[in-house]
């Protein structure tokens, strides 16, 4: 269909994180959503899709999923969107937690837009509406293009399983309240890119989530 939102996966790093491309099929225009590493796979995935990238999209403040966020806006010229204000603290603290770890990263860096729950993001003559999913940490969001039936939930949701809330700021009954009360009403028919694994849809975990069941 030219009157829908594209996606392709692309695995990072050893960890194998999900970033994930975004694009309108009519128009082309893209998106690339947390750039965690392997920027040239990123953009070799984004040449095979002949695509124009216009801007960069960050559902959390995680070094796995935001690591190379700075090399690629400094390659590429491209806008930084996202996440929440509130995972501000996480976005200052890359140079230091990537110390700390080991983990390779290209530096802090702040952000051409935050965002905030209701807000939404053109891409072509699609439109992604941002909700604000706090618990995996304070700012993390969702992008969802109810037009597709797709939301990518980056850490909130994995097929049968939920985001660690052992992290600073994490908060395990704000992360169930988040799922449960904005990403699950949504339909059990929306299928989700995670942050890592597989793809499911919110009617599986609804059913089948061991950690949506009490």
């Amino acid at each position: 269909m030219t009157n829908s939102l594209c996606y392709k996966i692309v695995p990072v790093t050893a960890y194998e994180q999900n970033s994930s491309l975004l694009w309108c099929a009519k128009t082309r225009s893209a998106a690339i959503v947390d750039p965690g590493g392997d920027l040239d796979k990123l953009l070799g995935a984004t040449k095979q899709a002949d695509v124009k990238l216009e801007k960069i999209l960050l559902t959390h403040g995680h070094i796995d999923h935001i690591g190379f966020t700075a090399e690629l806006a400094e390659k590429t010229g491209l806008p930084i969107i996202g996440p929440h204000h509130d995972d501000r603290f996480l976005l200052e603290s890359l140079d230091e937690y990537g110390s700390m770890t080991g983990l390779a990263h290209s530096g802090n860096f702040t952000p051409d837009k935050w965002l905030k729950d209701g807000d939404t993001i053109a891409l072509g003559e699609q439109t992604l509406n941002v909700i604000h999913c706090p618990g995996h940490t304070p700012g993390h969001v969702v992008f969802y293009h109810a037009k597709s039936k797709l939301a990518v939930v980056g850490d909130v949701l994995f097929q049968h399983s939920i985001g660690r809330t052992d992290f600073p700021r994490s908060n395990h009954d704000e992360l169930l309240s988040s799922i449960k009360n904005k990403l699950l009403p949504l339909g059990d028919d929306i299928e989700f890119i995670p942050g890592h694994g597989p793809n499911s849809s919110f009617g599986e975990e609804r059913q089948h989530n061991p950690f949506l069941q009490s």
